[in-house]
């Protein structure tokens, strides 16, 4: 389970986070919705170590004790190098932290890439650089896959296609998605954190 509590965050005088507290069970999925500048992005850049919170702790429990946990994350932007194929996309990480990347082309044909392998990021359509994204992030086998926006620039066919993916890991993966869509929230969320103002308002 991940706990998460206090949470508080301050850049300048503005508080993007404002002690956020939530827990989630192992295998859910949690889409965190509101409008913009009321923290969700702040707050799955703490999750992920990208900003260092004020104060506040992210714990991951099993049963009685605190154990380590990792995330990852599957930005707006994609963010593929774009430089390297498809698979090496995928297995640089791994390469460069010395771990196993052997289960690349199990992930590509997961995300139904196997075919894209070769392909540069530039000769990818939107919707398949955000399976890329989707694929590299899971590379790492983290314990919560985090999204930010994963859905804003694409149509809804393959708006339609990313949420399938994400239903298929549901049970599996336990998740966090930012997103403005709520069709996206009703067809994947087990649960819905509203934040604004760096406060999250209601769990539901």
């Amino acid at each position: 389970m991940l706990q998460v509590n206090n949470l508080c965050k301050s850049f300048g005088s503005l508080k993007a986070l404002d002690n956020v507290s939530f827990e989630l069970e192992k295998g859910e999925i949690l889409a965190v919705i509101g409008p913009s500048g009321g923290g969700k992005s702040t707050l799955l850049r703490v999750l992920n170590g990208l900003e260092t919170p004020d104060s506040g702790s992210i714990e991951f429990i099993e049963g009685a004790d605190v154990i380590t946990g990792t995330f990852g994350l599957v930005f707006q932007e994609y963010n593929l190098f774009p430089q390297y194929t498809v698979l090496e996309n995928l297995t640089l990480a791994p390469r460069l932290l010395k771990k196993n990347y052997s289960q690349a082309g199990e992930i590509l044909e997961k995300v139904g890439l196997t075919e894209k392998k070769e392909n540069y990021p530039s000769q990818l359509s939107g919707g398949q650089k955000q399976r890329t994204a989707i694929a590299r992030a899971l590379m790492l086998k983290p314990d919560i896959l985090c999204f930010d926006e994963p859905t804003s620039a694409l149509d809804p066919k393959l708006t339609e296609e990313i949420v399938g993916i994400i239903k298929q890991m549901k049970g599996e993966q336990t998740i966090i998605i930012v997103t403005h869509d709520m069709e996206v929230m009703r067809e994947t969320a087990d649960k819905t954190a509203v934040m604004d103002d760096g406060k999250l308002r209601k769990l539901y």
